[in-house]
């Protein structure tokens, strides 16, 4: 009764009865007072009002309700309301279009939501109540110059702004002076300001701040350096939320840097801080389900945080998610897949990305615009000295892989790429053996394939031993061409095997030794080499290295005939169906061809 009496009497009156009564905590009785002094025109009633819509604070929130009261308030010129009107535009938190009486309380109760920064509107604002001295009101008019649209922005006003800002003590001044600051600072004395006023920040609990300071005290700058305070800082602002805390944070007790090491809260606060959109943290969490501890991979789960950094721009997890599909760990295999995550990760800069997307592509693997694409980024990295570049781009030509195709240009960029490529001086060996974009020379490409073969290239050990025992560009060298085609053999390269089992077979300076030879044959047909499948089906069928075979000699030039290998079909027709165990005919000779 006593506070309808005073509010029918005074809109003062009712005004000072309703915040004594939201003192008392009786927020439902000051509400009606408040907003009978607001409907007589008190600005501070007015601002009350908003506050009370926007907090639901003795009556449902809405925020255009608040919104509108707010901006009443701000119009009679009252700094805290310009204040928070500035902030909530900054948020995308204000609706200030004006409303029809009619349709008030409908949108009373319509689904509110963040509808984007309104800079337009919070520099009006903000610039009314930083000419007010309103600290925070410069705290924010310093932000919109700083973040708003290039047409609003400026960052020398935003730096006196912010200074004025944090002369006044206010936390989110210090914060933005020393952000401002900081990349204008050169000495040690303008590093120890930044962290004064990152401390001032802290202080008062803003969490960028804590995080920030945390970053000084663990690498000494503008303070002492303090392992176990930037531990402290770390936990305390990643517990506040602060992503790139909780990355750091993690980070520390994994590596067990700062503080004892503890793998399992660690991943959790990596975790934490990839559900919150930190695209590294969620690469980092892909990286520890690979390694996984003493437990397998889970490829898997990898997959999932790779996707979800890749997604959010991450160049290595995209390149991680592009390999895991090539092998299809965690993933059905997809190659087209693959393409997509690794083309995500070429076009960011990524070198190991594009070389792999190449390969893809000229395996047949893409979209139509790949080869153009890739073709154009070893061009630009190797007309920079990148040798690797040049190797691609020499092969793209080779094969007209987004480019027309120009031997002679390829063989130019081959033999750049030559000088630290050992597989560019395979290549460019056989383009000198076979006269392909460069004028023929024996002797060169023997060099070439012998630099290779150094290096450990196996079709270069192949084609140098082959050039040694035929005495091409170079002296022969059968014992030396022996010797290297034992090596690739040994190394499972299959034209080795079946070169070996030619030599065997006499003919080449070399006693013969046909169960060798026949056991090369084989080690070469199991592996689906042609010439070797019809060799041994000739030895099989004259039993030239012991028992005569003909059943298994008719399957293996079955084989042979079915890759193409004309004397298989002859040899088959020839075959006995019972043959006559006093007849061996020898087998035919083989040239050593590769």
């Amino acid at each position: 009764m006593v506070s309808r009496l005073i509010g029918f009497r005074s809109p003062s009156g009712a005004l000072r009865r309703a915040i004594e009564l939201g003192e008392q905590g009786k927020a439902l009785e000051a509400f009606p007072l408040l907003a009978r002094a607001a409907k007589a025109g008190l600005a501070e009633a007015e601002y009350r009002v908003a506050r009370c819509y926007l907090e639901g604070v003795g009556v449902p929130p809405s925020r255009a309700e608040g919104s509108r009261w707010l901006q009443r308030a701000a119009s009679q010129g009252l700094v805290e309301a310009q204040t928070l009107l500035a902030a909530l535009c900054v948020h995308g938190l204000a609706e200030l279009k004006d409303k029809a009486p009619g349709d008030q309380a409908e949108h009373l109760f319509a689904a509110e939501g963040e509808t984007g920064p309104d800079f337009a509107a919070a520099l009006d604002w903000a610039r009314r109540a930083a000419d007010a001295g309103s600290a925070q009101g410069q705290a924010i008019l310093a932000y919109v110059l700083t973040h708003g649209p290039d047409d609003i922005r400026d960052l020398e006003a935003a730096h006196r702004w912010y200074e004025r800002s944090a002369s006044a003590g206010c936390p989110e001044g210090c914060l933005g002076y020393a952000l401002s600051l900081a990349p204008r600072t050169k000495d040690g004395e303008g590093r120890r300001q930044v962290a004064e006023l990152l401390r001032r920040a802290a202080e008062a609990m803003l969490p960028t701040a804590i995080y920030l300071l945390a970053v000084l005290a663990e690498q000494g700058i503008g303070v002492q350096r303090d392992p176990k305070a930037a531990a402290d800082l770390y936990r305390h602002a990643a517990e506040m939320s602060v992503r790139s805390a909780q990355l750091r944070w993690g980070l520390a007790l994994i590596e067990g840097r700062l503080v004892a090491q503890d793998l399992i809260n660690g991943e959790s606060w990596l975790r934490r801080a990839a559900l919150a959109g930190d695209a590294e943290a969620a690469a980092l969490v892909g990286d520890l389900n690979l390694r996984n501890g003493d437990l397998p991979p889970n490829y898997t789960q990898a997959a999932s945080w790779y996707r979800r950094a890749a997604e959010a721009g991450h160049k290595a997890a995209a390149r991680a998610l592009g390999s895991l599909y090539l092998t299809g760990a965690g993933v059905a295999r997809d190659p087209d897949e693959a393409a997509r995550w690794l083309r995500v990760s070429a076009a960011a800069g990524d070198q190991r990305s594009q070389v792999d997307l190449a390969n893809l592509v000229l395996e047949g693997a893409g979209s139509p615009d790949d080869p153009a694409s890739v073709a154009r980024w070893f061009e630009q990295a190797a007309a920079s000295g990148d040798l690797v570049a040049s190797f691609n781009l020499g092969l793209c030509l080779a094969k007209g892989v987004g480019v027309e195709r120009d031997e002679q240009q390829a063989a130019q960029w081959l033999r750049q790429a030559a000088e630290g490529v050992t597989q560019a001086q395979y290549i460019y060996g056989r383009m000198l053996v076979e006269g392909r974009g460069v004028a023929a020379d024996l002797e060169e490409a023997r060099r070439w394939f012998a630099r290779a073969s150094e290096a450990g290239v196996l079709d270069a050990e192949v084609a140098l031993a082959e050039m040694m025992l035929n005495a091409r560009g170079g002296p022969e060298d059968v014992a030396g061409a022996l010797a290297l085609f034992e090596q690739a053999a040994g190394k499972g390269h299959v034209g080795a095997m079946f070169a070996l089992g030619a030599l065997h077979g006499g003919g080449h300076q070399i006693p013969a030794d046909r169960p060798t030879a026949q056991r090369w044959f084989r080690a070469a047909a199991e592996q689906g080499h042609g010439h070797a499948q019809l060799m041994l089906g000739r030895y099989l069928a004259a039993g030239a290295a012991g028992d005569q075979l003909p059943g298994e000699a008719r399957l293996w030039l079955e084989c042979a005939m079915a890759q193409g290998i004309d004397e298989a079909e002859q040899d088959l027709a020839q075959l006995p169906e019972v043959p006559d165990p006093d007849t061996r005919p020898e087998p035919p000779m083989m040239a050593v061809v590769i």
